[in-house]
This record gives structure tokens, C-alpha cells and sequence, in this order.
């Protein structure tokens, strides 16, 4: 199932938005589709030719996207929805994927140090605070965590807590405790 919705911003952000010469106004527009994968639907945002979000999306949240007008897909947001499958198949590491992300100078500290966790690895939120030379960050780096835009892509799903518990994962335990399965297997190999 695909689904597009087209959004169109004011001028409130103007390093995100471009000028629309029909009506000379600055406006953002970005693609959201929605594709189903082995983890359940998934929302792919691109804005301005990168990746901005991917989200697991609730039952609610596919609810109310049944009433949005579906249209074609973007090349980014399809090559971004292969490359997932294709890691959830244990099949690719790495992305190759143009990404923006959006946060406070700390939460992008803490997304390019996730960035840094190698494949099938994990880090505890402790190591991440320590990397990022905060140490007593620890809960605010799990914050950070919890409001990462670019799941799967950004792996925060490899931050575990303290004694390799699994803890906090915005997409669930489940779906984090799955994403670490398909690493260490595929890891193995």
C-alpha cells in the first residue's frame, strides 16, 4: 500500500523552504508516503530531495492517512523504502541514503554519534553521553533517542540500557528487539 500526502508550509522556515513561482511565495514542499514492510507501515517523509522521517506508523496514524489522496511515489522515497527492506532482509549494512535532520545542537550531537554504533553492534545511553563528552546525559540522550525523525536509518534502535537490557524504543520493544535479531544474525554470517 502507498500512500502521498503534499504539504505546503508558510514562510515561517525559509533555509527549508523554496520559492513556488506560480504564486512567488515561499513554501515547503514535502512527499510523505507510506509503505507496508515485515515491521508493519512505516511513513517515509522526503522534503527538498532528502529523507526527513521514517516513523512507524500506529494504527491510528494509518488511519487517518486512508483519506489522503494517493499519488506516484518519489524516486527517494521508493530507493529509500528498497534500501529498508533490504536491511530488514539482513541483506544491507549501510545506507546510502541523502538525509536532513532536523533537532537542537544537542540532539544532533547524539544522532551523528548513533550514526558512528557499527552494524550489529550496541552502545549503552552512558557510552553515547560519554562519546558525545556529556557525561551525565545519560536521560537526556534517551530523549534524544526517543525523538529521532530517521528511524532504522539513524540506528537508534542499537542503544541499549544498562546490563544490555533493551530498553525504550519509540517504534516499540518488540519492533527494537526484531531490528537487533537481524542485525546479529546477519552479522554472523
Amino acid at each position: 500500500m502507498i500512500i502521498e500526502k503534499t504539504e505546503l508550509d508558510t514562510e515561517a522556515d525559509y533555509n527549508l523552504n523554496i520559492l513556488d513561482s506560480t504564486t512567488n511565495k515561499l513554501t515547503k514542499r514535502s512527499k510523505t508516503m507510506i509503505y507496508q514492510t515485515i515491521l508493519g507501515p512505516i511513513e517515509i517523509k522526503e522534503e527538498n530531495g532528502k529523507i526527513t522521517q521514517v516513523h512507524y506508523l500506529t494504527t491510528q496514524e494509518l488511519e487517518k492517512t486512508k483519506t489522503s489522496k494517493q499519488d506516484k511515489e518519489t524516486q527517494l522515497t521508493k530507493q529509500t523504502y528498497i534500501q529498508i527492506t533490504e536491511y530488514l532482509e539482513g541483506t544491507r549494512k549501510e545506507f546510502t541514503i541523502p538525509t536532513n535532520l532536523r533537532g537542537t545542537p544537542f540532539q544532533m550531537k547524539v544522532w551523528e554519534e548513533l550514526q558512528k554504533i557499527p552494524y550489529g553492534e550496541t552502545r549503552s545511553y552512558q557510552d553515547i553521553a560519554n562519546a558525545i563528552g556529556n557525561p551525565k546525559a545519560c536521560r537526556a540522550v534517551g530523549m534524544a533517542n526517543h525523538n529521532n525523525p530517521i528511524s532504522i536509518i539513524v540506528p537508534c534502535h542499537r542503544v541499549i540500557g544498562k546490563n544490555n537490557k533493551l530498553v525504550g524504543y519509540a517504534g516499540g520493544l518488540n519492533i527494537k528487539e526484531k531490528l537487533l535479531e537481524i542485525e546479529h544474525r546477519s552479522a554472523q554470517q
